[in-house]
């Protein structure tokens, strides 16, 4: 303050008075008219930015490319170039590349429109014109054949191709573009060598096509479809693993990888010497039938043969990734070439047994050991190792993995058990399963389990969504019974025992259950498949467990071998040839006369033990105009009781391609419809068959023979163990009515429901708790 006075008085040479007011306004409002002068400068700054246009820092263009600059007549910059920078020069620039493929959806598959034709075109490959005269008389047929089916118009006359001749680039890196309206259809008929030839090479371009990060992985998906016929010999190669027909399913895995897995009919083999005509017969019809399919609809269809998909989980492959089929990391091994040693050997397919019998007798001859003919080789080669047998399941596996989700417990490498629905339910006092009323299993003390989760069939209702294994023969380690039978019997206690907390749970039937008094081996996978199913059930019965066994007729060898079980059940899922290929989807090429000759011996063995025809009805496959073909079937097999049952749906079945739905489970009451039509066709055929029992909840029925009936007429369908187990052990020979045992109890019956009045019927979604007969009587009081 002193120096502002000093101010005032000494400087300041205006009104000292003024001054001193302003001096005090400034120091009372300096800070904010501080505050609001940079705020003001800054808006003002910002108002005048952003309206005055920006000027470019360089109006020097960026050097252009010389090529470029040559093509467009144009200097580069430094050479003189005098041009205006006004003047506008339109050039090329690089396009954009986004990465990632473009996934097609099923929507976006490619079909045939009303306008668009079929061209079939024929591959084959031949050193000595076996093959080349059998493409040619197959093609003539061919064309034959499509000029009478349906919409035949569409078609053009099929082509024939040589693979020595052709340019790969121009039919399998994308199908040939010489007409927008043409759509093409490949079969590829091809033997497998023993020497180099042209197949190594047409197998190495369709591997690095597929390979190839320049291209699709899937360039060959435009293609209606394609198939491959292999021609081999089976006296060096007896089998597919050991490398018959090894070119041809080569080919077959890579054209299903190149095509976005568009098999269009699964691969035929066959040998020269023996069966190629005939399979080849059953090849071309099966290739027929889908090219009138797919001139008729505009596709392969799905859920079906010729839908594309695999033929077999145990497809073996050379690398890592997969074409979309299923397939298990364990299940994934490489195969190799079958090579001679010899060069100047050309020989066709019809001289390889010759060929390989040589080099075995000069290997003899020369005291090396067995030369392994699925590994040829310019030099002979003595194998370092035996060959390593592989799990059928491997606790690292993704198989493993899947079925342990489920809820099976896996015992050992091939074998498992779980917990049945209805056992949780017979616990809780909510009703057992039909084989309550049809043969008096008590659920709760019914152990499901099988020694063999691999399957031989990719049934289209199969509960598993194709998740486990499936194969012709059985390759994998074979695990001791004992193993199996003391490991299936602590899974499944260990699982009783983890429902001991479950609310409704009865104390009697806990403890009841853990006494496993029943067995049914229809887990999963064949049952007769495993090797010691003989030993199993002998532990089985030793224990006075009873063994109910499922099988699907497709082991007529086993089958015949099989000693007394409880009760034998053979699946009967259609009863014709082509509607089993379609519902049971077998692998085996021979499947309809393995399914007959198992028919045949259940018919030689029904005064032995007793024998049930399972038949699972699927609406839209096996139902409709089928019961005089089932009732053939029943003729022929003669068993002691028939099973109808109508499917039951557990979701979609993607995983293994079957497509079924709510619409494909039939109701109760087109199941009973069902049983009447099949007893009438029966009793017209004199069989002496009629309806026993019945279990609604189960949409089940069941049709037993005369045989079953007492003296006073009545239906005793359920089995008396006690006395099944005493002439088992007597070692005699005894018949099914040996020990049937107590009728039939009226509930049970046809046209009660068969529900255990003991028990009480849940209705689920808020309908009343109210048991069937009670239910029954309430309506008949109705009305």
């Amino acid at each position: 303050m002193k120096y502002d006075a000093w101010i005032l008085s000494n400087v300041w040479p205006f009104n000292t008075s003024a001054y001193a007011e302003a001096v005090e306004v400034w120091h009372e409002y300096r800070i904010p008219i501080i505050i609001s002068t940079f705020t003001i400068l800054m808006i003002v700054r910002t108002v005048l930015h952003t309206r005055l246009p920006r000027e470019k820092l360089s109006i020097t263009p960026p050097p252009a490319s010389p090529t470029l600059a040559a093509e467009k007549k144009i200097a580069p910059v430094g050479t003189g170039n005098k041009k205006p920078i006004s003047e506008k020069v339109t050039e090329k620039v690089p396009r954009r590349i986004v990465g990632g493929v473009k996934k097609r959806n099923s929507s976006q598959d490619d079909v045939v429109t009303g306008d668009e034709k079929i061209q079939v075109l024929v591959f084959f490959s031949s050193l000595t014109t076996t093959t080349e005269k059998t493409a040619k008389v197959f093609t003539e047929g061919l064309a034959q054949k499509l000029k009478s089916v349906n919409k035949a118009s569409r078609f053009i006359e099929p082509e024939i191709l040589d693979l020595s001749y052709i340019d790969y680039d121009e039919y399998f890196i994308n199908p040939p573009k010489s007409d927008s309206n043409v759509q093409y259809f490949y079969l590829l008929l091809v033997p497998t060598y023993n020497i180099d030839t042209v197949l190594d090479n047409f197998l190495e371009h369709l591997q690095e096509t597929h390979n190839d990060f320049r291209i699709d992985t899937a360039p060959l998906s435009p293609l209606l479809g394609y198939s491959v016929f292999g021609f081999g010999d089976r006296e060096g190669w007896p089998t597919e693993a050991d490398g018959f027909c090894s070119q041809a399913t080569d080919i077959d895995k890579w054209m299903a990888k190149l095509t976005a897995r568009k098999r269009a009919f699964p691969l035929g083999m066959g040998d020269p010497k023996t069966d190629a005509t005939e399979r080849l017969k059953e090849w071309k019809d099966g290739v027929e039938d889908i090219l009138e399919h797919i001139a008729e609809t505009g596709g392969l269809g799905e859920g079906v043969v010729g839908s594309g998909d695999a033929v077999e989980s145990d497809v073996e492959d050379v690398d890592e990734d997969d074409d979309g089929e299923v397939l298990f990391a364990e299940q994934k091994v490489a195969q190799k070439k079958t090579k001679s040693s010899k060069k100047d050997d050309m020989n066709d397919m019809e001289d390889l047994g010759k060929t390989l019998n040589k080099i075995a007798a000069e290997a003899e001859e020369s005291g090396e050991i067995e030369i392994d003919f699925t590994n040829f080789s310019k030099k002979a080669k003595k194998p370092t190792a035996a060959p390593v047998i592989k799990e059928m399941v491997p606790k690292d596996s993704p198989t493993f993995n899947s079925l342990t989700k489920q809820g099976y417990s896996i015992v050992g490498s091939h074998s498992g058990v779980k917990i049945c629905r209805w056992t949780k339910s017979a616990l809780r006092g909510r009703g057992s399963c039909y084989k309550y009323s049809f043969y008096g299993i008590a659920s709760h003390q019914c152990m499901e389990t099988t020694p063999s989760l691999s399957c031989s069939n990719k049934c289209v209702f199969c509960w598993r969504h194709g998740t486990n294994p499936v194969g012709t023969t059985w390759r994998w380690v074979v695990d001791p019974p004992e193993m199996i039978f003391d490991g299936v019997k602590a899974g499944h206690y260990k699982k009783i025992k983890m429902l001991r907390g479950v609310p409704g749970v009865r104390s009697e039937r806990f403890a009841e259950a853990m006494r496993i008094r029943h067995c049914a081996l229809s887990l999963v996978g064949e049952p007769i498949f495993y090797p010691h199913i003989n030993e199993f059930l002998s532990m089985l019965h030793a224990e006075r467990i009873s063994s109910f066994l499922v099988c699907n007729a497709q082991h007529p060898d086993q089958l015949a071998t099989l000693k007394h079980v409880t009760q034998l059940y053979v699946s009967i899922d259609a009863s014709n040839r082509e509607s089993l290929r379609k519902i049971d989807r077998p692998l085996h090429r021979d499947f309809w006369e393995r399914f007959n000759a198992c028919l045949d011996i259940l018919k030689k063995r029904r005064f032995e033990q007793r024998t049930v025809f399972r038949l699972t009805l699927v609406k839209g496959f096996n139902i409709d105009d089928e019961v005089e073909g089932y009732a053939a079937l029943v003729e022929q097999g003669l068993p002691c009781f028939v099973e109808i049952k109508g499917v039951t749906y557990c979701g979609t079945s993607s995983s293994a391609s079957a497509g079924l739905t709510m619409q494909n489970v039939p109701f109760y009451s087109e199941i009973q419809e069902f049983v009447l039509a099949l007893t009438a066709a029966l009793q017209k055929r004199g069989l002496g068959y009629g309806i026993a029992a019945e279990h609604a909840h189960s949409c089940c029925v069941l049709i037993a023979s005369d045989r079953f009936k007492n003296e006073r007429g009545k239906w005793c369908t359920r089995i008396d163990y006690q006395r099944f187990f005493e002439l088992l052990e007597g070692g005699g020979e005894f018949r099914p009515e040996d020990y049937m045992g107590e009728e039939t109890p009226d509930w049970a019956q046809w046209g009660n429901g068969g529900f255990d009045p003991r028990d009480e019927r849940v209705y689920r979604k808020g309908k009343n708790k109210v048991p069937l007969a009670v239910k029954a009587e309430e309506e008949e009081g109705g009305e």
